[in-house]
């Protein structure tokens, strides 16, 4: 086994633009794949919903009460 540097040390410390180039980065990979899951249950809803609305009968809309006046 072969000891270098690099297994003991820290490696140099990043620029503040390559850390926050690197964090960004990190933040619209996260962004997008909440984006798709949301995307993903909403079609799943959707459809859901759609079946049930096909299974359930239509029901009449509820009358009002008849004003007395």
């Amino acid at each position: 086994m072969n000891a270098t540097k690099d297994q003991f040390f820290k490696p140099g410390k990043m620029s503040a633009q390559d850390k926050a180039s690197a964090i960004d980065h990190m933040a619209r990979q996260i962004i997008a794949k909440e984006a798709a899951q949301r995307e993903v249950k909403t079609e799943r809803l959707r459809k859901l919903r759609e079946a049930q609305q096909a299974l359930a009968p239509a029901e009449p809309a509820p009358r009002g009460k008849a004003k007395r006046g």
